[in-house]
């Protein structure tokens, strides 16, 4: 089996909490590190024991303890604001991998519990601390509180919201760059600068940095 095609089955092994837990930015980076033996097996909690077990049978590996410097097994626990001390700073609706929280800027943010997935990344970045965990049952851990249904879910939304942020960064730049290039095209109108040699060299300027622009839009 090619490491691409590994990666691929260990990826749909994993919970898909994107909670990063393991070492890694998200799943999809920690399949692809423990495909090419660069990761180990055991460094995902919300996974538990029942998820190292099948981690090991796709890799062919032998199972072993969760690693405990990445964390503990444990019962799912869902993101829950305490609506009368958030401050609207929208913090935590960028910290989420699925876009599971809602709000606007100063205005009061929830969480959608059916697509937290529990991976607690809001609750650091909340600086008035108005975000807690709610358990939904003590006596389900690791795959036992986590279902291939949810599983599921969680990267459908994390690939949706990867997606959208990629083309909101896109469209960013692509306003930048028409603003730059407005700019450049009327320099002396937009600048007090009346002096001819430093407009030229203010231009030159400008016009470099358009074309590193362009040509990272291009990569």
């Amino acid at each position: 089996m090619s490491t691409e095609a590994l990666a691929a089955r260990l990826n749909d092994a994993l919970p898909q909490t994107q909670c990063t837990r393991c070492g890694y930015p998200d799943c999809a980076a920690y399949a692809q590190a423990m495909a090419r033996g660069e990761a180990d097996i055991n460094q995902c909690p919300p996974g538990g024991a029942q998820g190292v077990e099948r981690l090991a049978a796709l890799t062919g590996r032998p199972p072993k303890p969760l690693n405990t410097t990445h964390g503990t097994e444990g019962p799912l626990r869902l993101a829950l604001i305490d609506e009368d001390w958030c401050i609207g700073c929208t913090l935590c609706i960028k910290a989420c991998p699925t876009d599971a929280i809602v709000g606007a800027n100063k205005r009061m943010h929830t969480v959608v519990e059916a697509w937290c997935t529990g991976c607690e990344l809001c609750i650091p970045v909340c600086p008035v601390d108005c975000i807690g965990l709610r358990v939904v049952d003590e006596r389900a851990t690791g795959w036992t509180a986590w279902s291939p249904e949810q599983a599921a879910m969680g990267r459908q939304r994390y690939t949706a919201r990867q997606t959208r942020v990629a083309r909101e960064t896109t469209e960013h730049q692509a306003r930048k760059t028409e603003e730059a290039q407005a700019k450049l095209a009327d320099l002396a109108g937009h600048s007090k600068i009346t002096d001819p040699e430093v407009l030229d060299k203010k231009k030159a300027f400008i016009a470099a940095a358009l074309a590193k622009a362009r040509a990272r839009q291009g990569d």
